[in-house]
């Protein structure tokens, strides 16, 4: 009982922080890890968890999607394939590999994490909307975004903020459209990952379905109430979970 109700519960403060600013695996993917659920079925449970709440999100965006979608098309087809590739490389990788590697990816997590909202002030401070990039420049952030597909379906700490710095950098900068964009190509790597963990029977069901309603719970919280919180505080607590768990974890393999 005490295992259900801690992932319970770290499901719900999950989908909470990820449908006010991200960050909610954080929380389920150090549970499964507490409760004893190897490292790679922690991470793929995690994500199985997570998912309903990433499709919840587009619907809030749909009216800042950009009118020109041609160049997401692309970003598209890059989250598609390198979210199977990411989630094979993972399969592939040995537990006790993968052990070794947890302080390094939740660090990376957490650093993309603390840098997000400068990020975000930074591009936010114009309306401009990028028409058509050019075909080298397409040519180069689908390059990135493919690279970024693959860290998200191998692991997916911070991809969101990863995918924002791109499309920056393509000219994008108004940030509402920017993150209707991120969330769809989130989406497209969660689920072409998730898909792959299914056939590889990988997920741990009877944790991913309480998990699920959970952060189904928590995401629904998260839009009606949460948002009116100071967002401050709400990204200052992901972070200091983020660096606690680093920590504990770099502690743990005896770093």
């Amino acid at each position: 009982m005490t295992t259900w109700i801690i992932l319970f519960v770290a499901a719900v403060f999950g989908g909470v922080l990820n449908s006010v600013a991200g960050g909610g695996s954080f929380l389920t993917f150090p549970a499964l890890l507490f409760v004893g659920v190897p490292p790679i079925n922690a991470n793929t449970t995690s994500t199985a968890a997570l998912l309903p709440g990433v499709f919840a999100s587009i619907t809030g965006y749909r009216e800042d999607f950009p009118k020109a979608t041609m160049f997401v098309v692309w970003l598209s087809v890059a989250s598609l394939i390198g979210g199977f590739a990411g989630a094979l490389l993972l399969l592939g990788t040995p537990q006790e590999a993968f052990k070794r590697l947890i302080p390094y990816l939740l660090g990376v997590a957490t650093l993309t994490f603390m840098l997000s909202k400068r990020l975000s002030e930074w591009m936010g401070r114009g309306e401009h909307q990028i028409a058509a990039p050019s075909p080298r420049a397409l040519a180069g952030i689908s390059a990135a975004q493919l690279v970024i597909s693959v860290y998200g379906g191998y692991f997916g700490g911070g991809i969101g903020i990863l995918m924002l710095a791109t499309l920056g950098l393509m000219g994008m900068r108004n940030i509402h459209a920017m993150n209707a964009v991120k969330t769809v190509l989130a989406a497209i790597i969660n689920t072409a990952s998730f898909v792959t963990f299914v056939f590889a029977r990988n997920i741990v069901w009877p944790y991913a379905a309480v998990m699920i309603v959970g952060s189904t719970i928590g995401g629904y919280f998260g839009a009606r109430y949460v948002r009116r919180f100071d967002q401050s505080l709400v990204r200052g607590f992901i972070t200091v979970v983020g660096i606690v768990m680093t920590v504990y974890f770099f502690v743990r393999q005896g770093f």
